[in-house]
């Protein structure tokens, strides 16, 4: 049923007066915001495509679906609002079953300069959930079951995410709290380090946190799973060791390929996968680069998917592009601080010297991706239980055993 989406044409906050109940931004287009090439493929490759979009449930590990302005130096005081909207039009032409939204992440400054506090998220984590609320085709997705309904009704699962734990402070029972406000996957830590452990921007990683411990027993026990993509890297190693259940790295890449801090060595991948996790390839602007290709498109991410599927095995990966609706390069420059970029993308570093892009042709935004990795594996001569394990069977076994 993902060849066709069930969506009726809701637009975020229709229910409310625009300039009177809420302050109105133009928002970027969400569909064919820049040109953007698709895969090319002969008539039997597409009748593959075609069939592989049809039968099998295709997951994104991690994406932003909100829509940010479309002068994207206005952003600043969108998110001062507490209001993002969600492309549910983007999502519609997408093949996507079921997509894991990290809400607004490092740029989660509603109520602060820093960002990241508890009122911030249940904030921005509640707008959404309301929103979501006052329509039929998105479905707040708690279980793998809510999957395979999404799938079998031409609808979309939304897995709520928040990339970091800074805003439980030192309080457990916040663990349980984000769960039962529908909260399913959680990071260690967002690049700075907390309470738990340590970030990927730090000079020392000091590791998991004795209170970490206990916060990963809790995310256990309640059912959250957890994600070490912007943990240090003795951070992600303890907290694979200490869990008493597989993680994922949600959206990442090769370090063996691109020496920077976002990227994982290989002791972390292959300690990932043999405890069972998934590990979901990174596509946002600037990340998943390689010697090969110094300008980012999909080739460069796939590239880093081939390296990480030959070192850990095909049921052990799976994708996460981490790309969005809205100028993803210009949301860079006016959050970098943020973001942390400067530290995880190597800037200045010899021998990481790469064209900079506007937009990653071919995985501009989360429509794109659904399409066009699947026609990548497609024309690669992957076969059809691959493509269903890279696109989806990989995350729903991992579910099945993390989530309560």
């Amino acid at each position: 049923m993902s060849l066709k989406k069930q969506y009726k044409g809701y637009q975020s906050f229709q229910y409310l007066e625009k300039d009177r109940d809420y302050k109105y931004f133009e928002l970027a287009n969400e569909i064919d915001r820049v040109p953007s090439n698709r895969v090319k493929l002969n008539t039997q490759q597409e009748e593959l495509v075609t069939k592989i979009l049809r039968d099998h449930v295709l997951i994104s590990v991690h994406e932003h679906l909100g829509t940010f302005p479309k002068d994207i130096n206005q952003t600043p005081a969108y998110i001062k609002e507490g209001r993002m909207a969600t492309a549910f039009e983007g999502l519609s032409r997408s093949h996507w079953d079921c997509v894991f939204d990290n809400l607004m992440n490092g740029v989660c400054q509603i109520h602060s300069k820093g960002g990241w506090k508890w009122s911030e998220v249940i904030h921005d984590l509640g707008m959404r959930l309301c929103d979501i609320a006052h329509q039929d085709f998105v479905i707040h997705c708690k279980s793998v079951e809510d999957i395979h309904r999404a799938h079998q009704e031409g609808k979309v699962a939304w897995v709520a995410v928040m990339e970091g734990a800074m805003m439980i402070e030192n309080e457990l029972d916040r663990i349980d709290l984000l769960y039962g406000f529908g909260l399913r996957s959680i990071g260690i830590t967002y690049s700075e380090s907390n309470a738990l452990g340590s970030g990927l921007k730090e000079d020392r990683d000091g590791g998991l946190t004795k209170f970490g411990k206990r916060a990963v027993d809790r995310m256990n026990k309640v059912g959250l799973l957890i994600d070490c993509s912007h943990t240090g890297d003795q951070t992600a190693l303890d907290t694979i060791e200490h869990s008493s259940k597989p993680i994922i790295l949600s959206h990442i890449g090769a370090q063996a390929l691109w020496g920077t801090n976002r990227m994982a060595p290989d002791e972390v991948l292959i300690a990932c996968a043999e405890k069972g996790g998934v590990i979901g390839i990174e596509a946002a602007p600037h990340t998943t680069l390689t010697p090969n290709h110094r300008r980012h498109n999909l080739d460069a991410v796939m590239e880093h998917f081939e390296y990480i599927k030959d070192l850990v095995g095909i049921d052990h990966v799976t994708m996460g592009p981490d790309t969005l609706y809205g100028d993803h390069v210009g949301l860079h420059g006016a959050y970098s601080a943020a973001l942390s970029l400067k530290e995880s993308k190597g800037k200045g570093k010899a021998g990481l010297e790469y064209d900079p892009v506007e937009y990653v042709d071919g995985l501009e935004n989360p429509t794109e991706g659904s399409y066009n990795i699947v026609r990548w594996l497609v024309k690669h001569g992957y076969s059809e239980e691959d493509i269903s394990k890279v696109m989806g069977k990989n995350t729903l076994r991992l579910l099945e055993e993390v989530w309560v």
